[in-house]
């Protein structure tokens, strides 16, 4: 249970601070870096060749790259919260975006449940500094807010998007940049990208000389598609428009990643500073390119879950080494657990398993191709969309195309061939599979536009299909 996590954390905690700093300092800085529906193959390291990412594939040079790394929700803020508590977020009910309008049950207003700690709250407690930059989208209201779910720094802000100006139009002034409880006035900001890189840095610099915890969480390349002409000038060679824009930002947040593992270096601490980086979700529908993978954002094809993933921990882990087991973003809570020198519980809630044994220096992956992962996505009234990956053989129960579709990965990893209707005994298998998963979940606490956005966007596709072959004879 999480309450021995906790009890665990405060021993950890007593130690360390009556053992000296010296043995306070060899525990490993964590930095968490989010990127925000960022295409699996819009970075260096998954070969894209029109936008330049040398500092992230620097990094995957540094350390481990996950071929087949998956977020645990294929959209934001669900994603988010089962990320920073390690839980399958069906547990509880942040199974949606808290949108303006959100339906709320009783006095829950939307946002992360109160009664969920964070992965903030238990490095805290183990005497980590703690700090979240960037994009938060886990609720809107202060009691929601990152300095308030066990980050002692905050500057960010709280919503699902903002423009990369900081302006808030005609929005109120709470959904902007804020430094803890205090609004930012948007003239001291210039792009956000860059306004959160710069903190970020200096967030490094502040705690150099105490373990921290670092969550810096971009809003890139999320829409809108804003750039400065200095990241619009890496993209200059790209002749689509939109690409262009969209590779500008990815550009820029990687520009912004590169001064921070700098910092790092310059104040001596990289060698033992646990990086992790990886997208929320997969890329959006518009100008990313989750190539070979079908779908995006939204979906629980492999487009829409499966995301550029890697982490380095020069001390620790090998270097430039490619992972091809399957591993999830719930594995980051766990495997922070073990790298900070706290231990969980055997029975603890969370969902997601140590990565750092089959990761240290001459380790070998365990059974990872062996594990079972499920997606789950609201279409309201009680309707989801399901997926199951079991080994090679995966699932897709579809809420908008209302039917189930069967992968075998290990053959047809871009899901063009439906298994379905000739293997049904494995439909019905893995089917079930959901349900004993299922039934340990709740239903959302609130609903969002997913379930109305996903059959629009069916609908329009079927059309186009229909109208392009309406002249064959």
């Amino acid at each position: 249970m999480m309450r021995f996590v906790y009890f665990a954390t405060v021993v950890a905690a007593v130690l360390f601070r009556t053992s000296g700093d010296s043995h306070a300092d060899q525990r490993p800085n964590i930095v968490l870096i989010v990127a925000d529906d960022l295409g699996y193959s819009d970075v260096g390291f998954n070969g894209c060749k029109e936008i330049p990412t040398p500092n992230l594939d620097a990094l995957a040079q540094s350390g481990v790259v996950f071929e087949c790394g998956y977020a645990s929700h294929p959209y934001c803020s669900p994603s988010r919260a089962g990320l920073l508590t390690g839980r399958y977020q069906q547990r509880f009910g942040h199974e949606c975006n808290p949108e303006p309008g959100a339906v709320a049950f009783g006095d829950q207003a939307p946002g992360l449940p109160l009664g969920e700690k964070t992965l903030a709250n238990v490095l805290g407690d183990a005497g980590y500094v703690t700090g979240a930059i960037g994009k938060w989208h886990l609720g809107d209201t202060p009691r929601y807010w990152p300095n308030r779910r066990g980050f002692q720094e905050w500057f960010g802000f709280s919503a699902g998007g903002l423009s990369y100006w900081g302006d808030v139009g005609k929005k109120p002034v709470a959904l902007g940049v804020h430094r803890g409880d205090l609004p930012v006035d948007p003239e001291t900001l210039t792009y956000l990208t860059d306004d959160f890189s710069n903190e970020a840095v200096q967030f490094v610099d502040r705690h150099r000389d105490q373990p921290f915890f670092l969550y810096l969480a971009y809003n890139a390349p999320h829409a809108p598609d804003q750039a400065t002409k200095t990241h619009l000038s890496k993209t200059e060679h790209i002749e689509y428009g939109g690409r262009a824009v969209y590779g500008a930002m990815v550009a820029g947040m990687d520009e912004g990643i590169g001064r921070v593992t700098d910092k790092l270096k310059e104040v001596g601490i990289a060698e033992n500073t646990l990086v992790i980086f990886y997208s929320d979700n997969g890329g959006r529908k518009e100008h990313a390119v989750n190539f070979p993978f079908r779908g995006h954002k939204g979906m629980l094809f492999e487009g829409g879950i499966r995301v550029p993933f890697l982490m380095t921990w020069p001390e620790r882990f090998p270097q430039g080494v490619t992972h091809g087991s399957p591993i999830s973003a719930l594995d980051i809570f766990p495997t922070v657990l073990d790298a900070a020198g706290i231990a969980a519980d055997a029975n603890s809630d969370l969902d997601g398993v140590d990565l750092i044994p089959s990761l240290v220096a001459g380790g070998k992956e365990q059974a990872e191709s062996s594990r079972r992962f499920f997606w789950r996505y609201a279409m309201g009234d009680q309707q989801y969309g399901f997926a199951v990956r079991d080994g090679d053989m995966k699932l897709v129960r579809s809420g908008y195309k209302n039917r189930d579709l069967l992968f075998d990965l290990a053959n047809d990893p871009w899901e063009r061939n439906d298994l379905a209707k000739q293997q049904p005994d494995t439909v019905k298998r893995l089917g079930q599979l959901i349900l004993k998963w299922d039934s340990k979940n709740v239903e959302p606490k609130w609903l969002d536009a997913h379930g109305p956005n996903v059959r629009s966007e069916e609908d329009s596709r079927q059309k186009t299909i229909e109208a392009a072959s309406r002249g064959e004879r």
